[in-house]
């Protein structure tokens, strides 16, 4: 097994997760199969119940584990499915350690961060990576080096870079070059992140510094001379206009080409498939074909919280040859009149809902669907977005003026409600259905043309269901439920509109650069024909 583990320094939010994507993505191409895992330090167990103002986007794994955005950036890039063991967090760490403790597995040792915590590092990370049957290995230790949370990772990383052979493991450092006011690129910080990082025994083969645009050769030999790298080891990482071109970059300017022979790699050039994504990309730049999408959320002030949302919107746009320009309005400003939220929506090709918890910015929400059913704009509402669907639907054609999700409080109308086998379950958390669920389509719906498969499965985060009792008399007046999962309402559609579709799950998981949602794909398509 191949080990790559990459660490930070001088500023988080460098890029540590495209720069380990894009490493991944150079040695798929290069035919070799690799895993990651994510590190992050924080006590939590999960990202679950992180704020997404904080945190970011919570991406939910195959077996339904709550994780760091970065690791979507690792599926998008690598096109695989992780699991929630490739998540390591202090919390889950210092949980197995006590437990053990616990049993008397350390047979009266004292228990300690050295070595009980590293070796638990360790015995995760090395049994991740063999059960994944990959050639090699991505470890992405978060946060910087420096923060007293990131410490047991970085001794167990220590440990490891004495432990396995030299040609078995790489060290990639990111770090910052910033430019003065005269202009000028400075490396200082970077001498003083790799300074730090070598006094807790941890040696850099690579350094990858990110910068505004590319190092010239001299700032290169600067940097290798003061942090005791080749000059070939120190990688430009300029800002690029899209997260794609970074394996491009990398490529250019001979990061595989170091990679192969420190860890003794055959190298291949079979970067085509994704130059020619790539250069998909950039011809549809330049055609000038455009469609303007409105994503109306409450979250949007971190647009993180939408990582996963942008990049489907914008496979669908490579399909389809079109460049998407994603609006993102604040549910929160869609409370005034009818007039107000005419105004804030007029002229967008396609509205889409995403999901969210808690009931503000619901009744913007609800209004932007209603704007789109009446009008006829192409929509897609995801997880909260469907069930909103559902209750503008039931308010405003039904006529049921109360109807609303229980989740809000009590309403006569409880069209989204607990299933009745959730009430009984006290623990909150093991009432939320998390991960891949199975459903089947309405043959000939439009659902079934969009995935051209009468079952499907996608991954799901939500407690709240469409309530059983009232799919009769929603169906009844045009509203189907067209994909289901036994008493589980999984896709909401109005036949009579262009394209207005609800999903309860989230097709923004499974989207990949190449192989686009089929939701998004036909959202999209629907929006261009507007």
């Amino acid at each position: 097994m191949k080990y790559i583990i990459v660490t930070g320094g001088v500023m988080s939010g460098l890029g540590k997760g495209i720069t380990s994507s894009s490493i991944g993505r150079i040695l798929k191409n290069m035919g070799y199969e690799v895993t990651a895992i994510k590190i992050d330090p924080y006590i939590n167990i999960d990202a679950g119940t992180m704020n997404p103002f904080q945190h970011g986007e919570v991406f939910v794994l195959k077996d339904g584990g709550e994780v760091d955005l970065d690791l979507g950036n690792y599926e998008r890039f690598l096109d695989t499915e992780l699991t929630g063991d490739h998540n390591i967090t202090t919390g889950k760490v210092y949980r197995a350690v006590i437990e053990k403790e616990r049993r008397g597995d350390y047979l009266g040792s004292t228990v300690q961060i050295i070595p009980h915590v590293t070796n638990e590092i360790k015995e995760r990370v090395r049994s991740v990576a063999e059960a994944s049957g990959a050639d090699v290995c991505l470890i992405e230790i978060g946060g910087t080096v420096g923060d007293i949370e990131s410490m047991p990772f970085l001794e167990a990383a220590r440990q490891m870079q004495r432990e396995e052979a030299s040609h078995d493991l790489a060290l990639v450092h990111v770090t910052l070059v910033p430019v003065d006011a005269q202009g000028e690129q400075k490396t200082k910080p970077t001498q003083h992140s790799v300074k730090e990082l070598r006094e807790l025994g941890l040696y850099p083969n690579i350094i990858v510094a990110r910068c505004a645009s590319t190092l010239p050769v001299a700032a290169k030999e600067k940097i290798a001379l003061f942090c005791d790298v080749p000059v070939n080891a120190v990688i430009s990482a300029p800002d690029a206009m899209d997260v794609y071109y970074v394996p491009l970059i990398f490529e250019e300017e001979g990061l595989s080409d170091y990679l192969m022979d420190k860890l003794e790699l055959n190298a291949s050039d079979s970067q085509s498939k994704w130059k020619k994504l790539v250069k998909r990309m950039e011809m549809t730049d330049e055609s000038g074909n455009q469609i303007s999408i409105a994503v109306v959320g409450k979250y949007i002030d971190l647009r993180d919280a939408y990582t996963s949302i942008g990049e489907s919107l914008k496979h669908a746009g490579i399909a389809c040859g079109y460049k998407v320009d994603i609006e993102w309005i604040d549910s929160d400003n869609l409370n005034g009149t009818p007039e107000r939220v005419r105004e804030s929506l007029r002229g967008f090709d396609g509205i889409l809902v995403p999901g969210g918890f808690g009931e503000r910015g619901v009744e913007g929400k609800i209004r932007a669907i209603e704007y789109a059913r009446k009008n006829d704009v192409p929509f897609l509402g995801l997880c909260l977005g469907m069930q909103l669907a559902v209750i503008e639907f039931a308010r405003n054609v039904l006529g049921w003026e109360d109807a609303n999700s229980s989740e809000f409080g009590v309403t006569a109308h409880p069209v989204i409600d607990l299933l009745p086998e959730q009430h009984d379950i006290l623990d909150m958390g093991g009432s939320m259905r998390l991960g891949n669920y199975e459903a089947v389509l309405l043959e000939g719906s439009l659902a079934h043309q969009l995935y051209g498969s009468l079952k499907i499965v996608e991954r799901h985060r939500h407690r709240y269901e469409v309530n059983p009792e009232y799919i009769d008399e929603i169906e009844s007046k045009g509203m189907i439920f067209s994909g289901k999962n036994r008493n589980r309402m999984e896709i909401a559609e109005i036949p009579s509109c262009k394209f207005f579709i609800g999903c309860q799950f989230h097709p923004e998981f499974k989207s990949r650069p190449e192989n686009p949602a089929p939701l998004f794909k036909g959202f999209v398509e629907a929006a261009i024909g507007a």
